[in-house]
This record gives C-alpha cells, sequence and structure tokens, in this order.
C-alpha cells in the first residue's frame, strides 16, 4: 500500500463527515487501527478493503491510489 491509500482514506472519511471511531464501528475494527491506516503504519486486510469500498462507495483500485 502507498500513501495514496492513507490520504484517501482520510480525505473519504472526513468528506462524509465522521470521525475514526465511527468509522472503526463501521467497519468492526477498534479506534486505534483507523489511525495506524491513516497513519500509513499498517496496512488493512483485503476483507476491510472491501467493506471500505461498499461504505464509502468507491473502488478498491481508487482507495489503493492505482485509479483517479
Amino acid at each position: 500500500m502507498n500513501g495514496v491509500f492513507c490520504e484517501r482514506l482520510k480525505e473519504l472519511r472526513q468528506e462524509k463527515g465522521i470521525g475514526q471511531v465511527q468509522l472503526a464501528r463501521e467497519l468492526d475494527v477498534g479506534k486505534s487501527i483507523i489511525s495506524l491506516w491513516e497513519l500509513g503504519k499498517c496496512e488493512p486486510t483485503l476483507s476491510k478493503l472491501v467493506a471500505m469500498s461498499r461504505y464509502f462507495g468507491v473502488s478498491i483500485d481508487y482507495l489503493a491510489g492505482l485509479e483517479d
């Protein structure tokens, strides 16, 4: 994963007007995981990427920075 994922995740979350805690609940992960993803300290599993793409209505390629 690259820095684009970190930026896009944070932007999508902020555009939706939700905090890290709410997103963590939606994705069934701890709040610290969202923070670590946004800081680029760890990467989500494929199942969490799928959940994020569905929640935000974007493709996994978009989240990963493979498309604009």
